[in-house]
């Protein structure tokens, strides 16, 4: 099999097992409102997305305040949703990558029960949802050029208010240290495994696991680093060299100096 379609099967592997995943998922409309629901409706350049509710939530607090929302807030406010779009990776920021829409699945649907409990924020992570929850939030799927790179990448900017993003990152690096597999929503997780600290931004997490999805079996390594009151978090998915997956170090670094950037 080569690697152009393995990628293509594993995109397409991912995308059933995250729509399911979010479908499949507790809790009410007014529960994945709340969880900043934002992966879908964007564009194929990656520079546009559909107007969800955080979108709009963000419009109305910037008009009540006064304020612009296309400037750096305080270090405590959580990063608005242009913000993050503009802080978002495009193609042509990398070279040799490729940046898209995440497509049609909602990659931040609402949370559900993971077992063992000890496992959540790891199952959480899988659709970048979070407790507590973003205060908004946006996806990118990225590819190398190369279409013998049978990787497949997707990123996500993570918003949160004063203190959010620490207890995020405190609970994921408990939970690497303590899972080994879980079940979430019908499907399998297995060979948890937490990885060397990168030491990126203000603290990072790193880990690996097996997603067991339509039959597939798709190994995963997640990168997850906050920049204050933000997370900037990859995923990375090769069906073909399960040993060597991993975050592409270049991409989460440049992630990071544009994010720095474009909210100085």
């Amino acid at each position: 099999m080569s690697r152009r379609i393995t990628r293509t099967l594993v995109a397409a592997s991912v995308v059933v097992g995250l729509g399911c995943a979010s479908a499949c998922a507790g809790g009410d409309d007014n529960d994945k409102k709340a969880a900043g629901t934002s992966a879908s409706g964007q564009s194929a350049d990656g520079a546009k997305d559909g107007d969800g509710a955080a979108g709009d939530k963000d419009k109305d607090q910037a008009k009540g305040s006064g304020k612009d929302s296309s400037v750096a807030p305080d270090t405590d406010e959580p990063l608005t949703r242009a913000q993050l779009k503009k802080a978002a990776l495009t193609t042509g920021d990398v070279k040799g990558y490729k940046v898209e829409g995440a497509g049609s699945a909602d990659l931040q649907g609402a949370s559900s029960p993971a077992g063992p409990a000890k496992c959540q924020p790891v199952a959480d992570m899988f659709l970048f949802t979070t407790d507590p929850v973003s205060r908004t939030s946006l996806s990118r799927g990225v590819t190398a050029k190369d279409e013998t790179d049978a990787s497949v990448t997707t990123l996500a900017l993570l918003s949160y208010g004063s203190g959010e993003a620490d207890d995020v990152l405190a609970g994921l690096r408990k939970a690497t240290g303590e899972c080994t597999a879980y079940q979430y929503v019908g499907y399998k997780y297995s060979g948890v495994k937490e990885l060397a600290d990168p030491k990126l931004g203000d603290e990072s997490v790193a880990f690996r696991l097996v997603a067991s999805i339509e039959g597939a079996e798709v190994p995963a390594a997640y990168t997850v680093v906050r920049d204050g009151s933000t997370l900037v978090a990859f995923s990375s998915m090769n069906m073909l060299d399960a040993d060597e997956v991993e975050v592409p170090a270049e991409l989460v670094e440049a992630q990071l100096a544009k994010l720095k950037k474009t909210t100085a």
